[in-house]
């Protein structure tokens, strides 16, 4: 039998259909605390928690969008709503915070901010101790990024950003922020903070079959590749933050879904002499994590990356999987030279991402093949930045994105390599303004003329997010803030 654990409580999987949302279901099950908004993972409406493996702790209450992510790929899971922190007549600390400083107006998104703002109550170094350190780390990242990063820390180190997929029309947010940053910590009582001691549920293997459609948690990765090789039509999900999005607005329902998010042997990280090896179905959140700003131009690009919700789901094989030209991490990834690890029932290949893309939505990726880890190499290069523009700060798709990793040595650059995102149909690397830089000195003219060849690179395009001039007059300016950040960072002026 499937089941998820509710609110303490098991309840059965059997016979519902496989594209059903878990927001779908837990409404079906009378549980209308979280709300459908958007049904895309922007609005926050619909956020649950979920244990989560944690790094600090065995478990970590991780928030995610309920409106994405089948309800099959928690089977033997255990969640928690708006409706398992609190009752009217004992309220969860968030809520009662909530409540008291005018929180919530309408109602409508309060349930949703209730539970992001509960995932981050119960991070295990949320701690008021460790607020002044965080807070001269976002000063840190502020000065490096222009910005472009910052984060914002209460006394009580409660992070807002925690915050940043949750949307809500009445409250100006002021007083949802003063809830955030008067929370305490939980008290010795909580049975949500004790459970962070003990491990998640192990995933399980599961095998749903509703009207046609089936779908399978496999128990390795030598199954899933037996599978595609057999099924190579097959859909693979993780967070199931672009796949929810073709199911709720698209329509799309195929016919067997394959669920990869947990499977050992795609969650392997190595931070080792060489390189950098990143599974691929480790979750961004956990990712930023596990690097701890050791890679310096992945810092900058995770606050950048939607919100933290889907970033909570998201994993960085799925944003490379999809081949998309907008995706945030692949310039990013071509400024660092990294290379992919293909896997089918064949064998394993290593490809470099800078050949990975072919076509708009099409890679070397064979149809029965995963990406099974990213590899970074060592060391990497002193002088980075990840640059997003965009209509919004944050949470937003970007119009352009440029990765940088350059290192100058005695006044002259000796290696440059610069990633584009949103200016051609596929990410790519700006080979000919690469080559403007390379053994030619740092100064203000090489970059001002290297960055007339940026701004000719790429095929971009008229859309609804930017027009080709202004892509184009955003790449060549984005150089020279590169450029004028690096001066700033070392006391000089521009």
């Amino acid at each position: 039998m499937t089941t998820i654990k509710v609110n303490g409580r098991d309840a059965g999987l059997d016979g519902v259909p496989v594209h059903t949302t878990v927001l779908d279901w837990l409404r079906d099950r009378g549980l209308t605390g979280a709300k459908e908004g958007c049904a895309e993972g922007e609005c926050g409406a619909c956020s649950v928690l979920v244990a989560r493996p944690g790094i600090d702790t065995p478990t970590q209450w991780t928030a995610i969008n309920a409106c994405l992510l089948p309800a099959a790929s928690l089977d033997g899971q255990e969640i928690i709503t708006s409706e398992g922190l609190g009752k009217s007549a004992a309220l969860h600390p968030v809520q009662q915070e909530m409540a008291v400083r005018g929180g919530s107006q309408c109602g409508f998104c309060t349930p949703g901010f209730v539970c992001s703002m509960a995932a981050e109550y119960y991070r295990p170094d949320r701690t008021a101790a460790t607020a002044d350190a965080d807070r001269t780390a976002d000063a840190d990242r502020t000065a490096a990024a222009d910005g472009a990063c910052a984060h914002e820390h209460g006394p009580n180190g409660f992070d807002l950003h925690a915050l940043s997929g949750n949307l809500c029309r009445c409250t100006g947010y002021r007083p949802i922020r003063d809830a955030a940053y008067a929370l305490g910590e939980p008290a010795a009582d909580d049975t949500l903070a004790a459970r962070r001691s003990s491990p998640p549920p192990p995933p399980v293997a599961t095998q749903l079959s509703v009207n046609g459609s089936e779908f399978l948690r496999p128990s390795t990765l030598t199954e899933v590749l037996d599978l595609l090789a057999n099924r190579p039509e097959a859909q693979l999900v993780a967070g199931s933050t672009d796949a929810g999005v073709e199911v709720n607005i698209r329509g799309q329902r195929p016919p067997l879904v394959i669920a990869i998010d947990r499977l050992p042997e795609l969650r392997e990280f190595d931070f080792g002499v060489n390189e950098v090896r990143i599974g691929a179905a480790l979750t961004l959140s956990e990712i930023e994590r596990l690097l701890g700003g050791r890679v310096p131009l992945l810092a900058q690009l995770f606050p950048q990356f939607a919100s933290r919700l889907i970033r909570n789901g998201a994993t960085i094989g799925g944003n490379l999987g999809t081949g998309s030209p907008i995706g945030d991490t692949p310039p990013a990834l071509l400024a660092l030279d990294a290379s992919l690890v293909l896997a089918s029932r064949r064998g394993e290949r290593v490809v470099a991402l800078a050949d990975y893309f072919t076509g708009y939505r099409q890679t070397l990726k064979a149809p029965d093949e995963l990406i099974r880890s990213i590899v970074v190499p060592l060391p990497l290069a002193p002088m980075t930045a990840f640059h997003k523009i965009a209509k919004r700060r944050f949470d937003d798709i970007s119009s352009v994105a440029v990765g940088y990793a350059v290192e100058v040595v005695d006044g002259v650059v000796e290696q440059a390599r610069i990633g584009l995102g949103g200016v051609a149909a596929t990410p790519l690397r700006a080979r000919a303004t690469e080559d403007a830089l390379v053994g030619r000195p740092w100064t203000e003219r090489t970059v001002r003329e290297a960055s007339e060849v940026l701004a000719g690179e790429g095929t971009p395009m008229d859309d609804h997010r930017a027009s080709s001039a202004y892509r184009s007059a955003m790449l060549g300016q984005s150089l020279l803030r590169f450029f004028a950040q690096h001066l700033a960072a070392e006391g000089v002026s521009a």
